[in-house]
């Protein structure tokens, strides 16, 4: 919770990488660097293939989810417990997400662990 206080509010940029604005690929590159010393790559497409695939209902803290929210379109956050998670959204820049509202189990894409 420490990193969404720092970051909320943050507005989403595609691209951005900074509190002026960021995207949900760089949000989990700038959290899991800053808070747990892991680096990851930069993209949501080279994300979804770093650590290990689990399974949704096998989810733990810090886990990395992944959706499909258009064609060709793809985003990212970190599971926080609970069915929530912590990521940029397009529309409300940095903030929790719940993972049983009916768009992001739709989205629901796949699972990765990092830690």
């Amino acid at each position: 919770m420490a990193q969404y206080r720092e970051w909320k509010g943050t507005p989403y940029q595609l691209g951005g990488n900074s509190k002026r604005g960021i995207d949900c690929s760089a949000f989990v590159q700038q959290t899991l660097s800053t808070r747990f010393g892991i680096n990851v790559p930069r993209s949501t497409a080279a994300q979804v293939d770093v650590g290990t695939q689990v399974r949704q209902g096998e989810m733990q803290l810090g886990d990395l989810v992944f959706f499909r929210t258009g064609y060709n379109s793809r985003h990212v956050g970190i599971y926080m417990g609970n069915g929530q998670f912590l990521h940029a959204s397009t529309r409300d820049g940095v903030v929790v997400g719940d993972l049983n509202q009916a768009y992001w189990r739709k989205a629901f894409w796949t699972v990765r662990r990092v830690m």
